[in-house]
């Protein structure tokens, strides 16, 4: 009898084992999410060393929004065998709570535990650039770019850390380089709104223009080319864009603002009023128009101002 009992206790912990990895191998071949979730668990109660199971786990939870459940599966892993995989997931789930100093930590223990982890790096620059650490998260995009040089997605985010630093003539190599790797609608678009901020309006139509040829459905590059034709003096054809870009949207409060100007300028009156009387019903109905500072979160008051002001003040007072 004592010889089976040491038999059955010897089985036991076989068993268990067994048991769990049935329902981690469940667990991985499950689509549902709470399901899966569900499955690890189980599998996790019976062999709680089971750090492939926390991983999955933590992906599942990520997956389903739970990034904290997510983080405290990634955070067990780490504590007990740390690898570079898992502090990137970490820092994933820590970059969608905005935790972004929490994320740039994991991103850097992720590459510096992997050399060759190249989305670790690429993620290290993106979060340093949302923490306005330009010079640093050009310097991690670099790296990434003299590993992986035909991806215009690293340059144009290059491009953008440059551009904070107001270092224009690297911004613009750099979404030209994106435009090299990539000549798509996406890419001529950011290049185009780049010279509407530094003034070059032909050089932004031309761009804004093969963008839509590429692509017709772009709702900004109609508005951002009406921007630029306005300001070119074609008013008929900036009419014609910001027209457009209403049938996208119409409570684009931009566009009905760049027609009342628009108007204005080929003497049409009525129609610049009229647009106008749209646009100032959408940001704010219950006041009345009194200064172009009713207007201050729009895109003609932060960016053309000088242009805004001295043709929209006319309208006013009509």
């Amino acid at each position: 009898m004592k010889k089976y009992i040491i038999l059955i206790l010897s089985l036991i912990p076989l068993l268990t084992y067994s048991q769990a990895n049935k329902f981690y191998r469940k667990a991985i071949r499950e689509t549902d999410l709470n399901e899966k979730i569900n499955l690890f668990t189980k599998a996790l109660e019976l062999d709680s060393k089971n750090l492939d199971a926390y991983f999955y786990r933590g992906i599942a939870k990520n997956d389903l929004g739970d990034y904290h459940g997510a983080i405290v599966d990634y955070s067990k892993i780490i504590v007990l065998k740390p690898d570079a995989d898992t502090y990137y997931n970490r820092g994933n789930s820590r970059y969608s709570l905005k935790d972004f100093v929490g994320a740039k930590n994991d991103y850097s223990k992720s590459f510096e535990l992997d050399s060759t982890f190249i989305d670790a790096l690429y993620s290290l620059g993106c979060v340093k650039y949302d923490l306005g650490e330009y010079k640093d998260a050009i310097k991690d995009f670099s790296k990434v770019i003299k590993a992986v040089p035909n991806q215009p997605k690293t340059y144009t985010l290059r491009a953008a850390a440059h551009k904070a630093l107001k270092a224009y003539k690297k911004a613009l190599k750099d979404y030209s380089l994106a435009i090299i790797a990539e000549p798509s609608a996406h890419n001529f678009y950011n290049r185009g709104v780049f010279y509407m901020e530094i003034n070059y309006y032909q050089k932004a139509n031309t761009d804004l223009s093969t963008a839509l040829r590429i692509n017709r459905n772009n709702t900004y590059a109609y508005f951002y080319r009406g921007v630029s034709y306005l300001l070119l003096g074609k008013f008929n054809t900036a009419i014609s864009d910001f027209s457009t870009a209403l049938k996208f949207d119409t409570t684009d409060f931009d566009a009905l603002l760049g027609l009342s100007l628009a108007y204005y300028k080929i003497g049409d009156i009525p129609n610049a009023k009229l647009n106008l009387q749209k646009a100032k019903s959408i940001l704010s109905p219950e006041k009345d128009i009194e200064s172009i500072d009713l207007f201050a979160n729009t895109y003609w008051f932060q960016n053309q101002y000088f242009y805004f002001n001295n043709n929209m003040n006319p309208i006013l007072k009509l």
